[in-house]
């Protein structure tokens, strides 16, 4: 048996990507789209029509609004090759806006809805920001459920958890990138593998909280830099990978070990935490890593979003 067939016995598998041309030949539950992932294949000469299509049909209405008409048929056809849930973004424009956040989130959804998708197989995903965690549970309570991203610290986790929200995307290899860039060449990667890796340490941590105190909402980790880093969160509820590495766990028969525990998970001796918008702030102001991978982030998407947005005024020329 593959290793990516072993990981299915203990994790939920989940494709990281907008290509839903790949989807098939790894058999993953669910899938998520982020703006850079549907920008790099509207590049792709295969999704040329879709893109011309999506904006001719819809070229004059609001640029915001044909942006969404593209992210949400891209969500479709990938809902055509998984059998469970797909995650469309909000733009991270709005990741300090909570009232502009939820009516996207409505918007989002309510299109899925008018193509005949149900709300059990739709993740609108936001940024971790307080503001956004406030427009999840807001969302969450109209029954559109959330995945929320950009999350790199254990306060932002606790927020998520105490909000409601269905799933959370904490981030593995954004949260190595910053350890190793402020190593620099004193960095050990020996020391930092398997269990040590700081983005396996920080999910693992946000697991047993979750699963200690009985917390519903779902943990997914995501932002894989290599193979070793999967296998260490083997257990964990999800894990959102890109083709890629889905490719190589496929290639690869070494066995594969439940890493992480819910029986001891549950017996942990953990205390109760919980965050008011005070603590939160200060919380993630005290996490340099968390505070700066956040940030860069959601400039990064957003400056997708922005390419996005010219390619899309390009097509409707």
């Amino acid at each position: 048996m593959n290793q990516l067939d072993q990981l299915r016995q203990y994790t939920t598998v989940v494709a990281d990507t907008g290509n839903f041309h790949q989807l098939a030949q790894f058999a993953p539950r669910d899938a998520t789209t982020n703006p850079s992932l549907i920008l790099k294949a509207v590049r792709q000469p295969e999704y040329a029509p879709l893109l011309a299509e999506t904006v001719a049909a819809h070229a004059a209405r609001p640029l915001d609004e044909i942006v969404d008409e593209v992210l949400v048929r891209f969500g479709l056809e990938i809902l055509k090759v998984v059998p469970g849930r797909v995650s469309t973004e909000v733009d991270a424009r709005l990741s300090f806006d909570t009232a502009a956040t939820i009516e996207r989130g409505r918007r989002i959804a309510a299109l899925y809805r008018a193509a005949g998708v149900g709300p059990e197989r739709l993740l609108v995903k936001i940024a971790s920001t307080w503001e956004g965690i406030r427009a999840a549970e807001v969302l969450e309570r109209e029954g559109i459920h959330c995945n929320l991203t950009l999350l790199f610290g254990f306060g932002q986790a606790v927020a998520c958890g105490d909000a409601g929200v269905t799933l959370i995307s904490p981030f593995v290899g954004r949260i190595l990138d910053w350890h190793k860039a402020r190593a620099g060449a004193a960095w050990d990667a020996a020391a930092h593998s398997g269990a040590a890796d700081p983005g396996v340490k920080s999910v693992t941590t946000i697991w047993r909280h979750y699963k200690r105190h009985g917390l519903a909402t779902e943990v997914m980790g995501a932002s894989f830099r290599n193979v070793e880093q999967i296998l260490a969160l083997a257990g964990c509820d999800l894990l959102t990978i890109s083709p890629e590495l889905l490719a190589q766990l496929q290639a690869a028969d070494a066995p594969v070990a439940r890493a992480l525990d819910l029986a001891e998970a549950q017996a942990a001796d953990l205390p109760a935490v919980h965050l008011d918008e005070a603590a939160f702030r200060w919380t993630l102001n005290e996490d340099a890593m968390a505070t700066e991978k956040l940030a860069e982030g959601i400039r990064a998407f957003a400056a997708d979003a922005r390419a996005l947005d010219a390619l899309i005024e390009e097509a409707r020329r």
